[in-house]
């Protein structure tokens, strides 16, 4: 049986890699088409779909009474998206990758002040259902602000007048004819980005059980890296295609999706009661991810190879702190 899921393993890697590529061409093509920057098309596009086997994981964890698995999934999945989907892009990357910083400032800001809400709330242990409504309403928010502000003035796509933002944009006929082939590559390649992630953790979750490795580790390492997969595969092929651009907004899309989105949604379909000790590790180790992640790049607006080291470096202390406190 262990040489079956180990060759599932293998064959779910190399088809990952290849619908990611997929994804990642037709996402381009959309943000090309519709002249909207290719930053703005990670957040949301990017961002939304490549979380999709994180919510899926957390709020199955949460429905089953698995409260450390649903928490530690959301929190392991941004700690992974930083310091390994986003360094791999930077180390791999032929050229260095320039950042927006004017959108990194509107989007950092938010992202670390949530973050630091998230942990305030749960400081006690216990994130209730008004808790997770709490992050739901403040993801409402930020999707209003960012389509009905953000995305449209600065892509070109209206005008910038009230009337203009609330209808939103009228595409043409030969723009929707357009849009097809790039979006049936974003449905497929997405399509077999989730399957063949979910593969990899149905394997990685028996690897992990038949080791006897503790519920919280399994959660916040092994979980959380097999439902990140989409960001990993999706990150280093944009790297790779010299899509930089697209590979930060993922990260930084489904960094905010993962605290609002998931959590939020987890704990209102069944409250997260974990231990605070793992509380107090968890959300003040993805912190300083992310504040590292976000101080990199606003260096120079750029992210070059020895940044993604550093990140890294980051990543692999989490690993080692993860196993020494709770294994």
């Amino acid at each position: 049986m262990i040489y079956l899921h180990g060759a599932a393993l293998l064959v779910a890697f190399a088809i990952l890699f290849k619908c990611a590529d997929l994804f990642v061409d037709g996402a381009s093509r959309i943000a090309t088409i519709l002249n909207i920057p290719k930053l703005v098309i990670g957040i949301v596009l990017v961002g939304l779909a490549t979380t999709a086997p994180e919510f899926a994981v957390s709020v199955i964890a949460a429905i089953r009474g698995l409260p450390e698995i649903a928490l530690g999934n959301a929190i392991g999945s941004v700690i992974v998206d930083d310091g390994v989907a986003l360094a791999l892009a930077a180390i791999l990357a032929p050229t260095v990758i320039f950042i927006n910083c004017r959108m990194l400032r509107i989007i950092g800001a938010f992202l670390l002040s949530i973050d630091f809400l998230a942990y305030f709330l749960a400081r006690d242990g216990v994130l209730s259902r008004w808790e997770g409504l709490i992050l739901l309403s403040l993801l409402g928010v930020y999707f209003v602000l960012l389509f009905k502000v953000r995305i449209f003035r600065e892509s070109g796509l209206i005008d910038g007048n009230e009337e203009a933002i609330s209808s939103g944009p009228r595409l043409s006929k030969a723009v929707r004819r357009d849009l097809k082939a790039p979006a049936t590559k974003v449905l497929l390649g997405l399509a077999g980005v989730i399957i063949t992630a979910e593969v990899i953790v149905w394997s990685a979750e028996y690897f992990a059980r038949y080791f006897a490795i503790p519920e919280i580790i399994i959660g916040s390492t092994i979980v959380a890296v097999g439902t990140s997969l989409p960001e990993v595969s999706t990150c280093i092929t944009a790297a790779l295609r010299q899509e930089g651009e697209l590979a930060v907004g993922n990260i930084l899309g489904a960094d905010v999706l993962n605290i609002l989105w998931i959590i939020g949604v987890a704990s209102m379909t069944n409250p997260i009661i974990v231990d605070r000790e793992i509380i107090n590790f968890k959300f003040p180790y993805m912190i300083l991810m992310v504040t590292v992640m976000l101080v990199l790049m606003r260096i120079g607006c750029r992210l070059n190879r020895y940044k993604g080291f550093i990140l890294l470096g980051f990543y692999l202390l989490y690993l080692f702190l993860t196993f020494h406190l709770f294994l």
